[in-house]
Parts: structure tokens; C-alpha cells; sequence
């Protein structure tokens, strides 16, 4: 599933564990979380705290895996390598400049 928003995010996890039987407080338990927060990831919470989804994905047995495909076909159909690297201190120091 190709995630773009936290609303994508929020749909995943509401169908995994709909799809695993378990009811939201029944997950918030196996992920260390409060009922409160899951219903507001599963709405879309967009400033949700990284380690607790990433909790909530494990105790969901999800892997999240990250994928630079959409970037690399981009950069070919602007005639640049799919394979050409970034220089992430390039970027770092481009942005610091900046006013």
C-alpha cells in the first residue's frame, strides 16, 4: 500500500486490525498506546509520534518499508540518472543559507 498522508496511514492501520479481529482498545494495549490515540492516527492525526506508530505497526506484525521508486521516476523523466545520488550535506547547507 502506497502511503502519502497520515490519513493513508490512519486507513492502513484501521484495516489491519480490522483484518486481525482486534478492536481498538485491544490494540492500544499490544502497542502501548491510550484507545484516545489510535482513533485519532486511525482519523488521520497528522503529528502523531513516530515511535509509537512504529510500536503500533509492530504490534500490528506490519514492516515499514521506504521506497525512493516515485523519486527515481521523476528524475528520468527529467533526464537525470535514477541512480545518481544525493548529497544530503549539500541539501543541509542550501537550506541553512536560505533567508
Amino acid at each position: 500500500m502506497l502511503i502519502r498522508t497520515p490519513s493513508d496511514l490512519g486507513a492502513l492501520i484501521r484495516e489491519r486490525r480490522v483484518k486481525l479481529g482486534l478492536d481498538q482498545l485491544s490494540l492500544a494495549r499490544k502497542a502501548g498506546t491510550s484507545r484516545k490515540w489510535l482513533i485519532e492516527v486511525e482519523n488521520g492525526k497528522s503529528r502523531a509520534e513516530i515511535g509509537l506508530i512504529l510500536r503500533t505497526l509492530k504490534a500490528l506484525g506490519a514492516v515499514l518499508t521506504l521506497s525512493d521508486a516515485p523519486a527515481a521516476a521523476l528524475r528520468q523523466r527529467q533526464g537525470k540518472s535514477a541512480a545518481e545520488p544525493v548529497d544530503i550535506d549539500r541539501v543541509l547547507e542550501s537550506l541553512k543559507r536560505r533567508p
